[in-house]
């Protein structure tokens, strides 16, 4: 089932582990000294561009008479929505620009462009899943609550509709992540007076997100306001789906990992790092596809250092690749298409009850626990040594592979 000793499933000793740690620390640090006029300029930019290509999607929207122009007035929207919620709105919100002090660009003012209230999305995703990654019943975001992706999870006959739910979903993620801040928020207050503010500001966002995308553009379309309305709609569903795939990509494939409670209690700084890079994952891009995904194809990157600038993550991906290569650890990443192909199987599979699946709760893709290594012999030497000479979990994963594979426990 899930990891229960960190340091053991990953093959490191706690000197490794804490060195680990020093020398990703000493990456904050120098990206903190780095950042400054260019990365501010970069944010202001993209801000700058983004409301530019909303407008004139809008524009194109409501001017053109043909379906060409509405397609590309609808693609366009999506682009400056999904630009909006991920690269700009995710990641003010992390605070990555608060060093900034600009009150606009600010963790603390930004209201994103989708139903959801920032201030309830920055406790149930900055704090419950950011500090908790991972970790089972204290991370909401294993499944959202409405889907099983580990054994952990008994199964229930409900879970048979999970591919219908999780199609459901896709489409409508932002009404999703909006419920499931305002369920975290109001689980973290405790006065009914609390809870019911909570639930007033969640009302009043859906109020102005709805007015604005339902309301307002189309009645500023007059007669039009049917194929405004259209588009308004499609867009959001784009984005939904397009949100859904890069957060799903970057937390379901096989090798993200889950654990315990117990991993957290006396955590160091050292096993926190280890825990954000076995419980995340990568999808390869290039800059044009980091920038749409909110730079979120670094997912590895953002959960070691949600609060650096996004638009450091491919500078910093390569010395932490440096990294897993010196300390023997797997980088989980692949394909855009390969990791949400691991995403749907495991959504799929794990529909069904655990009588009818074949690997074992502590062997499964999906689900992996130090217990997969009791009784794996070892090979010989060449087989048990990590490329720079440090055996770590890249040599033990490839070791219980050939266990397996000959049949050998």
């Amino acid at each position: 089932m899930a990891i229960t000793e960190v340091a053991a499933y990953a093959h490191l000793s706690a000197p490794d582990i804490e060195a680990l740690g020093l020398e990703l620390d000493a990456i904050r640090h120098d990206i903190q000294h780095k950042r400054g006029a260019r990365d501010a300029r970069y944010i202001r930019h993209t801000i700058a561009c983004q409301r530019a290509l909303d407008a004139a999607s809008r524009l194109t929207i409501g001017l053109s008479h043909g379906r060409t122009g509405w397609l590309a007035g609808v693609a366009g929207l999506a682009l400056a929505k999904s630009i909006e919620n991920m690269e700009i709105g995710h990641n003010v919100c992390h605070g990555q620009w608060d060093w900034m002090n600009d009150p606009e660009i600010h963790s603390s003012t930004w209201e994103w462009d989708m139903a959801g209230v920032s201030a309830q999305w920055r406790y149930s995703h900055n704090y419950r899943h950011h500090v908790y990654t991972n970790v089972l019943g204290m991370d909401d975001d294993i499944g959202f609550g409405v889907m099983r992706v580990t054994r952990d999870e008994r199964w229930q006959p409900g879970h048979l509709v999970q591919p219908l739910r999780n199609l459901l979903l896709a489409a409508t993620f932002e009404w999703g992540i909006a419920l499931h801040g305002l369920y975290s928020e109001r689980d973290r207050v405790a006065e009914p007076v609390q809870k019911a503010a909570q639930t007033k500001a969640f009302l009043g966002k859906i109020a102005r997100q709805a007015g604005k995308d339902y309301l307002l553009f189309p009645a500023l379309s007059g007669r039009r306001w049917r194929r405004t309305l259209a588009a308004d709609v499609s867009a959001n569903v784009l984005r939904n789906l397009w949100a859904y795939v890069v957060i799903f990509c970057g937390h379901f494939p096989d090798g993200a990992e889950k654990f315990e409670p117990s991993v957290v209690t006396d955590e160091t700084k050292g096993e926190w790092y280890l825990r954000q890079m076995l419980g995340t994952a990568n999808f390869d891009a290039g800059p044009v596809l980091a920038f749409l995904s909110g730079n979120l194809c670094y997912q590895i990157e953002h959960h070691l250092f949600p609060d650096l600038p996004s638009n450091r993550y491919a500078e910093i991906a390569l010395r932490v690749r440096e990294l897993c290569d010196k300390y023997d650890l797997p980088y989980t990443s692949g394909s855009l298409l390969r990791q949400y192909w691991l995403t749907l199987r495991t959504i799929h599979k794990l529909a069904l009850p655990d009588s009818m699946l074949t690997a074992t709760s502590d062997d499964a893709p999906e689900t992996a626990s130090e217990r997969k290594f009791l009784g794996v012999k070892a090979f010989h030497a060449s087989d048990t040594v990590g490329p720079l000479g440090r055996s770590g979990l890249r040599t033990a994963l490839r070791r219980a592979e050939k266990a397996r594979a000959a049949g050998i426990r």
